[in-house]
């Protein structure tokens, strides 16, 4: 230190230890570098204030002209003027080595400026925001020529004071916009007298800028202060910059409106309204996480790649506020050891143990919170308080909380807009209407101030004032305010200790229909898991039973146009509480007019399946379980990647992954991360949390990449991934590829222990590869276990897994899966087809899981076994619990099927999977016959009038006709290809006759008695797929893969009228019972009804867009019905339809549980509906009574 500055301290030394606080002056002098911890313990350690003011300056004595400097500007922020003018005269020159260290890299005569100004020096532990400094400089520099004001707003601790100092550590902007120099005050809460001291305080630094001037009294009055200053602005130092920083109301404000530059920071947005020239900045309350982490790193002294889990931890709590990270960071750096102390602190609210005596104004945490609060209106204090009831991260509009505190909605934006301006509260202005919410701090500290009362009372609140605003039933409208009360209704009865009304609401059948089309089934099953314990207080069975409704019927509810849920929910067991709330629903609809049909045989089904989602509008792929077995990643053709919780299906992430089908994904060891590997032949690893991505392998393969697998522990993380290529390739810490095979690799997985890596593949075999050398180690062939296979593409080697002790080694090929029982020999064979679940340990079926639509290229069990899940082309997965899922002991019968209806009684007819007709006895299930004849596909059946004569169709080309009680049976040739089906002919009592028509375009009329031919005609120049004839028996018509149906004369067997229209195959066709319409069906799912008097068309029923299937009825048209009266029509596809003849609309929809209807039948009365999906479960639909069709 230069002489002449220590002399000036000594001379000073006995003024300044009877004044200053050295505790306050010293958290300046660290920030600035030239004080260390040790010595600020060693002055603190001092018993009096005195004491510590005497050894803060025996320390100083023995530093260097930096230390003199900052002490100095250290005195002028704490509003020591008067002391700062003794050591004004004497302040050092730096030399250029100090102004460099000094400066930071900042030029000496900028730094020069600033500290003359008194702006603070850069805290100890400093990050930049790039980002938000060009935004304060870009308004500075619009000050270049006028007078005017930047605001820069934002809430407690976002960083505004440091933002502010550091966007004026510029030379070109002094140099242009503010030769004059720059001031900074220190401001904050101050009272009329504290404001005149910093108003005195200000005018004493500039007037010393003038030496040759004699010093002038001090401003008596804020009046006096105020004019001063606006002359010395004015006159003296017209292009100056001054800083208020921390201002808190526009009363302090009016004293430095002087027609000067002014650089403000704030919590209130709105101080500045009634000035002009204003610009504004907006600060952000959070970091993003990696620059808190960096300040977090820098405090500790340490790498970021080195912070415990605890850091991120921390981030996440605050949000990544820079008060919070300063605080932490500067108790951390004293005790570098409580990392998880902090942690529970912040989780814990304790904010007042989150303190630190520092520059910034309050000492802990929540002063700094609760001096923002403390500037309301005791009557908006506590309507701010009731915000504690919201959720974080949860935006409400301004109509939720009109009916929260009783207001007009007018009142309600007015006490918002004053929390916006006083940075108590965000704005998403971003829609409309506006969304309001609270940063998690806010939250935090507003909860644990009314955490006495908030359980109840608060919360009680709410559900009252909802019930006054909604006493007329539920809300109905999509809007954002009706989305916060049904995401968020059960919540607040919950925390407030209403189980009734808890009970009451959701356990209601018409909660579940609005909340499930307004947001969805997943978070409906979410809050039955969350609210489980406490609604079981009231009936476990019950919310077990409108959980399994939703998680079953879930993909339904996210069609649209949105289902009947009275109607799906009639599906449900008749001692289902959502059954009988849906019949009695149905029945008083019925009165009205309403159409509503009851599944009466459903008693004998059960469902396997637990929860079914519906993920990806393409065939899904692959599905796994996250290593927690808390959720499932999912991805398909869609080229996508989804990942959901796996007790409700709610979305968690979603992610377009690649360019091309995405074919497997799998989590990593510690469930952060999650691979995924396409056709476009790349490999991603992605952030399962953020969902961004954080790594790309593209070179590794040159073709498809089939599977990918990451090891199963943690000690070595690798990522193994197999291709079209031939080639297995192991990452990403280390590579190694693995040769071998010599066809395409469809599939890897590691050994329990991650010792081997085992490799399936197109060759025919299973090889075991060493993880640590990447060799060879044992290679079993597949092929030599089909000796007789004659298949050009040989045997396909699909998949492998291991058991758990990694003892046994399972593979899969050719519809057989091999059972390594010791991986140095013996291998045990056991064959099954299509989706199975067996006991290995037994070589015994435990189940076969009827349920998918289409293949199902990919199951796996979930880490504790409990679980299965499956993926399908289908577009669904399926979840299935283990211990549930059986095999079923009822006939599993084919689409192909005749009904015939005698009062009560029910007799069927179906073919089974071996071409046999099984004559059934419903509902009793007994068998009445077996017939035995047909060598193919049973296409169709039908019983004579008298239910005494049977008559089949087949793939064989032929036509039987049965006595079915006695089995005799007279054969029909003639057709050349499959026979599709036939109708009976009433030409005349004594004659009956049959027409049937075929894949090979023809339509042939049989005598039924002899089976003698006496019609043969060329219909059509593609497949007949359909005929019918009027009930008069003067036309007949036929639908055709040419995509066209014509209309015949049964007397001349000339065509009528040639109908076209349809864009896909015409596959079924029925005329109405007065013969004066015709319904013709297409493979698109589109139903055209046509006038029979001059072939014109009348209507179109569809539905407005095409469903999950690409289709306007889940499938092709296979069967269509008119009712007695010609006003209803019903339809099969994928599910059963009953429209409006009249309209072309929908009037009902009967979703069944499989999926490709062929055929249905209708009894007399039109109330009675029986039909057969394609994984055999029989359907015997009632209407429900009380209306008229």
């Amino acid at each position: 230190m230069e002489e002449r500055a220590r002399s000036c301290l000594l001379r000073s030394r006995a003024t300044l230890e009877q004044d200053i606080k050295a505790s306050y002056l010293m958290d300046h002098m660290i920030s600035d570098g030239v004080l260390t911890g040790v010595e600020e313990e060693r002055v603190l350690s001092k018993p009096t204030r005195r004491e510590q003011a005497a050894a803060l300056l025996e320390v100083l004595l023995w530093k260097d002209n930096r230390a003199y400097i900052s002490f100095y500007n250290a005195l002028i922020r704490e509003s020591y003027g008067d002391l700062a003018s003794l050591l004004h005269n004497d302040l050092p020159q730096l030399s250029p080595e100090g102004e460099k260290s000094y400066s930071n890299g900042i030029s000496p005569t900028v730094q020069a400026i600033l500290s003359e100004g008194g702006v603070p020096q850069r805290p100890v532990v400093f990050v930049n925001r790039p980002a938000l400094l060009n935004k304060v400089r870009e308004k500075l520099y619009k000050l270049q020529n006028a007078v005017g004001w930047v605001t820069v707003f934002g809430m407690a601790g976002s960083g505004k004071s440091v933002l502010a100092a550091e966007s004026v550590k510029d030379h070109t902007l002094i140099k242009e916009c503010f030769p004059d120099g720059i001031h900074w005050l220190s401001v904050g809460q101050c009272e009329r007298a504290d404001l005149l001291v910093r108003l005195q305080s200000l005018c004493f630094r500039l007037e010393q800028s003038q030496v040759s001037e004699a010093p002038l009294r001090p401003p008596s009055s804020l009046e006096e202060a105020k004019e001063r200053l606006r002359f010395l602005m004015l006159r003296r130092f017209p292009r100056a910059l001054l800083i208020l920083d921390d201002v808190w109301d526009s009363y302090t404000l009016r004293a430095f409106d002087i027609q000067c530059r002014v650089l403000l920071t704030t919590r209130n947005r709105s101080l500045t309204d009634s000035v002009s020239g204003r610009f504004s900045v907006p600060v952000e309350s959070g970091l993003d996480e990696e620059k808190a982490l960096e300040i977090l790193a820098l405090y500790v002294n340490g790498k970021l790649h080195n912070l415990p889990e605890q850091a991120r931890s921390i981030v996440k709590e605050c949000k990544g506020s820079p008060l919070v990270v300063s605080l932490i960071g500067a108790l951390l750096r004293e005790f570098p050891e409580r990392w998880g102390y902090y942690l529970r602190q912040l989780q814990k609210k304790q904010f007042q143990r989150i303190r630190k005596s520092s520059s910034y104004d309050y000492e802990a945490l929540d002063q700094a919170m609760d001096a923002s609060l403390q500037v309301l209106k005791k009557e908006h204090r506590e309507l701010y308080k009731d915000l504690s009831v919201l959720e974080k991260d949860v935006k409400v509009p301004a109509k939720v909380l009109s009916v929260l505190w009783g207001k007009e909605l007018e009142d309600v934006e007015d006490v918002l807009q004053e929390f916006v301006n006083k940075s108590l509260l965000f704005r998403d202005c971003n829609q409309r209407p506006y969304l309001y919410y609270l940063h998690d701090l806010q939250l935090d500290f507003l909860t644990e101030q009314n955490r006495s009362q908030l359980a109840v009372s608060l919360h009680s609140k709410v559900i009252r004032q909802y019930q006054q605003a909604y006493s007329k039933g539920l809300p109905t409208s999509v809007d954002v305010e009706c989305l916060y009360w049904y995401r968020f209704l059960p919540h607040h009865m919950a925390r407030a200790g209403l189980s009734k009304e808890l009970y009451s609401l959701m356990f209601s059948l018409d909660w579940v229909k609005n909340k499930a089309q307004i947001m969805g089934s997943a978070h409906l099953i979410n809050d039955y898991v969350e609210y489980g314990a406490i609604l079981d207080q009231e009936n476990s069975e019950v919310r077990l039973q409108f959980q399994e409704f939703l998680s079953l019927n879930g993909h339904q509810l996210e069609q649209r146009p949105f289902p009947d849920v009275v109607q799906l929910a009639l599906s449900q067991p008749h001692s289902s509480e959502v059954y009988k709330q849906a019949l009695l629903q149905a029945k008083e609809r019925a009165n009205r007019g309403q159409l509503y049909l009851d599944w009466v045989n459903k008693s004998n089904q059960e469902s396997l399946s637990r929860l079914v989602l519906h993920p990806h509008q393409n065939s899904v792929y692959y599905a796994c379980f996250s290593r927690d077995g808390s959720k499932i990643a999912s991805c398909g053709a869609s080229k996508t990647l989804r990942v959901f919780k796996s007790t409700s299906g709610e979305k968690l992430q979603e992610i377009l992954a690649h360019d091309d089908e995405v074919l497997c994904c799998a989590f990593s060891p510690d469930d952060r991360h999650i691979a995924t590997c396409s056709s476009d032949r790349k490999v991603k690893v992605w952030n399962v949390e953020k969902g961004t991505l954080l790594r790309v392998f593209e070179d590794e393969h040159e073709e498809q990449i089939n599977h990918c697998q990451f090891t199963n522990t943690n000690r070595r993380v690798l990522l193994a991934t197999c291709s079209n290529d031939k080639i297995t390739n192991t990452k990403p810490t280390s590579q190694n590829t693995m040769f071998g095979h010599m066809e395409p690799v469809n599939h890897c997985c590691f050994s329990p222990d991650d010792t081997y890596l085992a490799t399936s593949s197109n060759d025919g075999t299973l090889k075991l590869f060493e993880v640590q050398s990447a060799n060879e180690w044992k290679s079993i062939d597949i092929n030599s276990f089909f000796p007789d296979n004659d298949d050009e593409t040989g045997v396909m080697v699909k998949c492998s897994t291991w058991s758990a002790d990694g003892a046994r080694i399972f593979c899969a090929a050719k519809n057989t899966v091999f059972v390594s029982c010791h991986l140095y020999g013996g291998v045990c064979v056991c064959v099954f087809v299509g989706f199975q679940l067996w006991d290995f340990e037994a070589n015994k079926r435990m189940a076969e899981c009827s349920g998918h639509l289409s293949w199902v290229p990919c199951v796996q069990f979930s880490p504790k076994g409990s679980l299965l899940l499956s993926s399908s082309d289908d577009q669904t997965i399926r979840l299935w619990e283990t211990e549930r899922v059986h095999t079923s002991s009822a006939v599993a019968l084919k689409r192909d099927f005749d009904v015939v209806f005698n009062q009560d009684d029910i007799t069927v007819v179906a073919a089974d999977s071996k071409n046999r007709l099984q004559v059934l006895e419903v509902p009793s299930g007994n068998i009445l016959a077996t017939l035995l004849g047909h060598t193919k596909t049973v296409h169709h059946c039908l019983f004579t009038e008298d239910g005494q004569t049977l008559i089949t169709s087949s793939e064989d080309t032929t036509v039987r006709v049965w006595r079915w009680r006695t089995g005799e049976c007279l054969v029909l040739k003639g057709h050349k290809e499959p026979v599709r089906k036939f109708h009976l002919v009433g030409f005349s009592s004594s004659s009956p006759a049959l027409l049937s028509w075929s894949f090979d375009g023809t339509a042939k009329v049989w005598e039924l008695s002899s089976g003698k031919k006496l019609q043969d005609l060329e219909c059509h120049h593609g497949a007949v797929l359909s005929a019918d004839i009027s009930l008069d028996g003067q036309v007949f018509s036929t639908a055709s893969a040419d995509k066209t149906a014509k209309v015949w004369s049964c007397t001349s067997w000339e065509m009528v009228f040639l109908l076209k229209g349809h864009k896909a195959c015409v596959r079924s066709c029925r005329f109405s019972w007065d013969g004066k319409r015709l319904a013709t069906g297409d493979d698109n799912g589109e139903i055209r009804l046509w006038n029979m008097l001059n072939g014109s068309l009348l209507k179109i029923c569809s539905r407005e867009s095409k469903d999950s299937m690409d289709s306007f009825h889940g499938g092709w048209v296979t069967d269509l019905h008119f009712s007695p009266d010609n006003k209803v029509l019903v339809s099969t596809g994928g599910y059963i339809k009953w429209w409006s003849v009249e309209r072309g609309e929908a009037l009902q929809t009967f979703y069944t549980t499989g999926a490709n209807l062929k055929r249905i039948h209708v009894s007399p009365d039109f109330k009675s509906f029986v039909t057969i999906d394609n994984i055999g479960i029989l359907y015997i639909l009632k209407q429900v009574e009380g209306g008229q069709l």
